[in-house]
């Protein structure tokens, strides 16, 4: 049973920094270093993920800004048991942009398929942006439906 939702709020920002948001910070960069890889070993084969190590960046810078102005500015609100209904819509509206961006990362990598016979880096790509997109969703779905409820 998962007891996280239950967790007092101060708890669960620091859980939510400390599995989510430090974890993403050490997941994107990996993916785009083998992301880059991938794309240039295999440039000449039919399935290679063009455009992939780029939106894993544009992901990554996104996702970076916006964690910071949860730990800058709405995370301290919180704890002070005072949020006015603007930050949290934002960041919300921010959410919906990332199930966006995890969609087309779905796509790009054809559903986190490599084709066969497809090396290691581009499996251990593959898997790991599996793994991006299942903590981003669990992420996502933690504040918006449990965190950001506190607030409203």
């Amino acid at each position: 049973m998962d007891i996280t939702p239950r967790l007092e709020t101060g708890a669960l920002i620091a859980h939510l920094i400390a599995r989510y948001h430090e974890v993403h910070r050490q997941q994107f960069p990996e993916a785009v270093r083998l992301a880059q890889r991938v794309e240039a070993v295999h440039s000449e084969h039919p399935n290679v993920p063009i455009g992939l190590s780029q939106h894993l960046l544009f992901m990554f810078d996104d996702l970076e800004l916006h964690q910071q102005k949860e730990e800058l500015m709405l995370f301290p609100m919180m704890g002070r048991g005072a949020v006015p209904p603007g930050p949290i819509a934002c960041m919300e509206e921010e959410h919906d942009d990332v199930v966006v961006q995890l969609d087309t990362l779905a796509r790009l990598t054809t559903d986190f398929t490599p084709p066969e016979g497809a090396c290691g880096s581009w499996r251990t790509l593959y898997a790991l942006c599996r793994e991006i997109d299942a903590d981003l969703r669990e992420h996502v779905t933690l504040e918006n439906d449990v965190l950001f409820r506190r607030f409203s």
